[in-house]
């Protein structure tokens, strides 16, 4: 019961202010309710306590409960995220590079005071043992009791209540620790599910003839960028000059892209799967195969080179390089590499290829808190910058500008890209495609970050750069008009497109692949011809 009120008092200020908000405050009218909640919070954590914690297990299990609430509280407090099994995901998928950079004095001060001095005086309070059939009656009797005040509680406030949970959902994924325990249970239940047989997509997937009839090697290569939002790039109307390069090298911009997820975990393997969003599963990222695996089964080469944290199951059958452990002198500095470096020795691959190929370069990017590492010093154009990784002691300015100067770099790489790209338009036939993984929150609505549950989600976290280059050679050689593109791109996008459209774009057919969400197949010459041929007859 001490623990319980401890967790409700000092654990959960983010879950109170955002209550608070919900109800309205002192404007709402039953005071009544609002006496209420604290009962309502105190019985539902004592409940949650007394069926985690039994016997000689009592107080390490609630000593471990308040170091993760306290950690949990401080994560939410500083950045706004809530906790649910998709946020623990992605910090178990975070390397240790990642995870340093949230590890500061406020945490280490943080957890020392809310989390370890209570634990230490759980560790040291006499606890006479009982035997388990009176432990047993003893609880039972206890939540019987208490459970029937809670329901007495929601019954007689049973409007206010249920107005708070249906118009402001978010609360239940911020109450610590019931939000944690939900959380490791959904990623459990995940990762302890019985292993499922490797699904095989598109066994039939095969080369149609019009693909590399030049005889000349088509060449795409897609960039997966990281924490890249739409609203901060400047070919989407940004004011600030955050695409120089790229808007001097013809690309065809979506400006309408959104993702399929809101962190790394889910929306990499996702974008790689033919289900969309609406039907993608996280079990899909290790048990199903995805569109590098049809590419590379219809006779495709596929090269992935990562300088992120890995492709999450994207990649597992297919060739890989890591670059952001290569220590490459000059892009890596102290262990972090700039993503120059996944462009390393990349002339020397393309010299040797043969066949129609996509390599992937998976980007750092813009991954937070810590942007102003995302970038060599030479970009540092928007000052002053945020040097820290806590961004609540930062000025939002101070922090859009270090996330701007990250853009600012991601513009150069992929501009070298292209102009790497072009400069072996005597042999290749190369495109590029570009798309982040997922957007981010730079202090709107109090969160920073991303990782918001997708239904919750603000538009920053979810609205995403995409963009196209084209060589003339691949022009000729697929059929794509260009033009016919740049006045379809304005058209909603998603991540749910690139599977089939890379699939397409490569000359690759199979049954899994859908026509209708290959962002090409309306500029190819017969659907030209078909819409202008409907347009006559409809003139007439």
């Amino acid at each position: 019961m001490l623990v319980a009120l401890w967790l409700m008092l000092s654990i959960n200020l983010p879950f109170w202010r955002s209550v608070w908000q919900g109800v309205g405050g002192m404007s709402n009218d039953s005071l009544l309710f609002l006496l209420s909640l604290p009962l309502f919070v105190w019985i539902w954590l004592y409940v949650l306590l007394s069926l985690l914690a039994w016997g000689r297990l009592t107080k390490p299990v609630l000593a471990l409960l308040v170091l993760v609430s306290a950690a949990a509280s401080y994560f939410m407090n500083s950045y706004g995220i809530v906790i649910d099994y998709n946020m623990l995901t992605n910090v178990m998928q975070t390397d240790s590079a990642e995870a340093m950079e949230l590890f500061n004095l406020r945490l280490l001060l943080w957890l020392l005071l809310l989390g370890a001095v209570p634990a230490v005086l759980i560790s040291r309070a006499p606890v006479k043992p009982l035997k388990w059939r009176r432990e047993l009656a003893g609880k039972l009797g206890s939540m019987a009791v208490l459970v029937g005040v809670f329901a007495v509680l929601v019954m007689s406030q049973y409007q206010p209540y249920a107005s708070l949970i249906r118009n402001h959902r978010e609360v239940r994924l911020m109450l610590v620790p019931s939000n944690v325990v939900a959380a490791v249970h959904g990623y459990l239940k995940r990762e302890l599910a019985a292993p499922a047989v490797l699904e095989v997509v598109g066994a039939d997937a095969h080369r149609i003839s019009a693909a590399g009839s030049t005889h000349r090697p088509r060449v795409t290569v897609l960039v997966v960028g990281e924490t890249a939002r739409a609203a901060n790039f400047s070919l989407n109307g940004y004011a600030r000059l955050t695409n120089p390069e790229l808007a001097q090298r013809e690309v065809i911009n979506f400006p309408q892209a959104t993702s399929c997820g809101t962190a790394t975990a889910v929306s990499v393997p996702c974008m790689f799967q033919n289900v969309g969003r609406a039907d993608y599963k996280d079990s899909m990222a290790g048990n199903r195969e995805g569109m590098l695996d049809v590419l590379q089964r219809a006779g495709v080469d596929v090269l992935w080179r990562d300088n992120n944290s890995g492709c999450k199951g994207a990649c597992d059958r297919v060739p890989t390089e890591d670059v952001s452990h290569l220590n490459l002198a000059p892009f890596c500095v102290d262990g972090e590499c700039h993503d120059e470096a996944l462009l390393h020795n990349l002339q020397a691959y393309l010299d040797g290829l043969t066949r129609d190929t996509v390599v992937v370069l998976h980007m750092k990017g813009s991954h937070g808190p810590a942007y102003f590492k995302r970038y060599p010093a030479a970009f540092e154009r928007f000052t002053p910058v945020c040097k820290e990784v806590q961004l609540d002691r930062c000025d939002t300015t101070s922090i859009v500008n270090a996330y701007d100067n990250s853009l600012l770099y991601t513009d150069h790489v992929l501009a070298a890209t292209i102009d790497l790209l072009r400069s072996n338009a005597a042999r290749l036939d190369t495109a590029m495609l570009y798309l982040s993984d997922h957007g981010e929150s730079l202090g709107e609505h109090g969160m920073y970050l991303h990782g918001v549950p997708y239904a919750m989600a603000p538009s920053e976290q979810t609205h995403i750069p995409m963009l196209l280059w084209f060589s003339d050679g691949m022009q000729r050689s697929s059929g794509i008009s260009a033009e016919c593109l740049r006045q379809q791109a304005g058209q909603p996008v998603s991540q749910d497109n690139l599977f089939h459209s890379v699939i397409g774009l490569m000359g690759v057919r199979t049954a899994v692949y859908q026509p209708q969400l290959d962002i090409f197949r309306g500029c190819t010459p017969a659907t030209v011809a078909q819409q202008v041929k409907s347009s006559e007859l409809r003139v007439d």
